[in-house]
């Protein structure tokens, strides 16, 4: 088993992945726009979806930064972990990339370039339906370009501070995804966890809809920071010491089935497809991050040993 232990000390064996074949690269059939609020300033956001040649990737930009470079999504670029994912550096950042990755990576576009006047996404009701329902307006079209598969033919796992992630090898081709939420038996949030097979009809029925979740001290604490000060209990959900605060979940375990959601979204920062079972315990960006790291290593180690 490959471990990576964050902290105190890091330790890495190299794993040995495998492709196990392609698909098509996928692009959007046309542009698109997504307009809203964002959930972390509260200031009026513009997203353009626009459609983008054979291995461009996802790229992020900034239009209201004047000759912004894009910026990448893959795993190099992440700045921030810190409750959401940031990538960029200095004033070209863009925060909170998380929901728009898991929507592309979650109806498979794989080429796209995400523009943006401001330094989040629309925040929308916290979930990533808008986003792939703006998708699938816009429709894919199938590209020449083939997309590798990647399979790990024994565990890879990161760990810290009592939390846990990896990906293990398993019979087929897809990637199923695991999570299991405790946050201890004193919490408003019960203990709960998910599985679900990564496939776009099953992001968009079973994941697509699920919110990001916030206690109510920490929801106090993000806008004494300045974060969310626009944002009411009714338009996030928010769990207060005797439960959710004027609000409904649309599945009893909506909490994690949006920690699945995330992981869609930041693992797709590998830039390939996964093949295998994902499986998180008490994981949040910090170590999908770092999964998706070692993941890249890797998989470019196997490219360089296949070049060679």
């Amino acid at each position: 088993m490959t471990v990576l232990q964050t902290s105190p000390t890091t330790r890495v064996e190299t794993p040995n992945p495998h492709r196990i074949g392609y698909r098509h690269q996928r692009t959007l059939a046309q542009a698109a726009e997504v307009h809203g609020v964002g959930m972390v300033t509260g200031a009026r956001v513009r997203l353009r979806f626009t459609p983008t040649g054979p291995d461009s990737g996802i790229t992020f930009q900034r239009k209201d930064i004047a000759n912004a470079p894009p910026i990448p999504a893959v795993a190099a670029s992440v700045s921030g972990t810190a409750r959401r994912t940031t990538l960029g550096s200095g004033l070209n950042q863009v925060t909170l990339v998380e929901h728009v990755l898991a929507a592309l990576a979650g109806m498979r576009v794989d080429n796209c370039l995400v523009e943006l006047d401001g330094p989040e996404p629309p925040g929308l009701d916290g979930s990533a339906e808008g986003y792939a329902k703006t998708l699938i307006t816009a429709g894919v079209a199938l590209q020449q370009a083939r997309r590798p598969r990647l399979a790990v033919s024994e565990p890879v796992t990161v760990s810290q501070d009592g939390a846990t992630l990896g990906i293990y090898p398993r019979e087929g081709d897809d990637l199923v995804i695991s999570y299991l939420l405790d946050y201890g038996p004193c919490s408003p949030i019960a203990p709960q966890s998910h599985t679900e097979l990564i496939t776009p009809e099953r992001f968009r029925q079973e994941l697509a809809r699920c919110r990001t979740y916030v206690l109510e001290h920490e929801a106090r604490d993000l806008q004494r920071q300045g974060v969310g000060r626009h944002l009411k209990p009714s338009e996030i959900l928010v769990f207060g010491p005797k439960g959710l605060i004027d609000n409904r979940l649309r599945f009893p375990d909506e909490p994690a089935r949006h920690k699945i959601l995330d992981l869609v979204g930041d693992l797709a920062l590998c830039g390939f497809d996964l093949v295998g079972h994902v499986v998180a315990y008490r994981s949040g960006h910090p170590l999908n991050v770092e999964l998706a790291r070692v993941l890249t290593r890797v998989a470019q180690r196997e490219t360089a040993r296949r070049v060679a």
